[in-house]
């Protein structure tokens, strides 16, 4: 595909939009697939042109977590793995079955992540007892919003953050740290399926990683200075964006 200088241009500004927004809360998605299939590029080949440019941010945030300390990467290797596997088996597995479970259960998933910071506040901001084991939580949470990213994506960080947060009882901005690294390695997964069947436009993704790295860079700051509740309010507000995003696509 061709595209002109200011096509080429807005996309950079999308990825670097969602580079931001995708590293506090996650749902970057929600900006640049649309920004490609507005350009014209295929809906498939636009899931995979997105992980391309989403590996590339969520890698930048993931890299200045370990570097600052905020993740340890031993701590967070094994689920680190078992994401990037049941991503992968997701991604191929979406290649040949019908997604439209996904449409019931996606909007009912997030208004829940909603409900939940809504109604439990005090316990998104600090940290607090675990629910579940560590054993529990990678045998269940990890591989299954893994799976998901594979098969579907948007808003697959805050539900790591979800996760995190409502079952292994970290606090919110610790939570979103280590969300994304699993993201990033689910990021990985996705994209490898992806160009393995040709459904990635490489000079978009390419510019696009570009707009990503600043952004992922500039949201990773923030991330460490932002207030708790603040970041908790975010995770609400991109949690009804979704929602008003799936209702717009069914009608």
């Amino acid at each position: 595909m061709e595209f002109s200088f200011a096509v080429l241009l807005a996309l950079c500004l999308a990825a670097f939009a969602a580079g931001y927004l995708d590293t506090l809360v996650g749902g970057g998605g929600l900006i640049t697939i649309p920004a490609l299939l507005m350009v014209g590029v295929p809906p498939l080949a636009a899931l995979g042109t997105n992980k391309l440019q989403a590996v590339t941010g969520s890698g930048t945030a993931s890299l200045m977590m370990f570097r600052l300390g905020k993740v340890r990467f031993r701590e967070v290797r094994n689920l680190m793995l078992i994401a990037f596997v049941s991503s992968l088996i997701g991604t191929v597995a979406v290649q040949y079955v019908s997604t439209d479970a996904l449409n019931i259960l996606i909007p009912i998933v997030i208004v829940s992540i909603a409900l939940y910071f809504i109604l439990a506040p005090q316990q998104a901001a600090e940290s607090r007892a675990p629910k579940v084991s560590e054993r529990i939580y990678k045998t269940t949470a990890v591989p299954v919003v893994g799976a998901y990213d594979g098969m579907f994506g948007p808003g697959t960080g805050s539900f790591f953050v979800l996760a995190g947060v409502s079952l292994r009882g970290q606090e919110i901005v610790s939570a979103t740290a280590r969300a994304k690294t699993l993201n990033f390695a689910t990021n990985l997964a996705s994209l490898l399926v992806f160009l393995f069947y040709g459904q990635v436009v490489l000079v978009a993704g390419v510019v696009m990683m570009l707009g990503q790295v600043t952004g992922a860079r500039l949201g990773a700051a923030t991330l460490l200075k932002i207030n708790p509740v603040l970041l908790r309010y975010l995770v609400i507000a991109m949690c009804l964006v979704m929602l008003i995003s799936w209702a717009v696509k069914e009608l």
